[in-house]
């Protein structure tokens, strides 16, 4: 059972300034594909918008719409996104799921910026909603790159 200092730790500083600085806040205009994803636990939503060139995120917008800690996973999202393939955003994704299931350490870099999320392991109903921006953008890339 978790105690005060706890939810202190997962509710840190750091992670409620990321909250509040979330890049790339706002859809896009005419983008390649667009994903919403819900938590049914919390009610927290992601819609994340993209635009990909030559294999990359090219563009990024995101609506968000969660807890402090989904905020943060977004801004962490957005912040390392810039740049990537489907393949880089798909591994973070599944290094970031294991780090959460407590199988893995925190994911490399871009996706590094995660590990300030690590208070978040031991808290199993924080976790889908940790997970929706860049669950969205691995989906909204992939469909992007369907298309083309």
């Amino acid at each position: 059972m978790s105690n005060d200092t706890d939810l202190i730790k997962l509710y840190s500083g750091r992670i409620l300034a990321l909250a509040a600085d979330i890049p790339h806040l706002g859809r896009l205009d005419a983008p390649d594909a667009s994903v919403t994803r819900r938590s049914p636990l919390c009610g927290s939503s992601v819609t994340v918008d993209v635009k990909v060139t030559a294999g990359r995120l090219s563009a990024l917008g995101q609506d968000v719409k969660a807890c402090a800690l989904g905020q943060a996973a977004a801004a962490i999202t957005g912040s390392a996104a810039e740049g990537a393939t489907l393949q880089q955003v798909q591994h973070g994704r599944d290094q970031l799921k294991a780090m959460l299931k407590g199988n893995g350490g925190v994911p490399d870099a871009p996706f590094d910026g995660f590990e300030v999320l690590t208070p978040a392991v031991e808290y199993k109903n924080r976790h889908a909603s940790i997970l929706l921006a860049i669950e969205a953008l691995a989906e909204a890339m992939a469909t992007a790159q369907q298309d083309v």
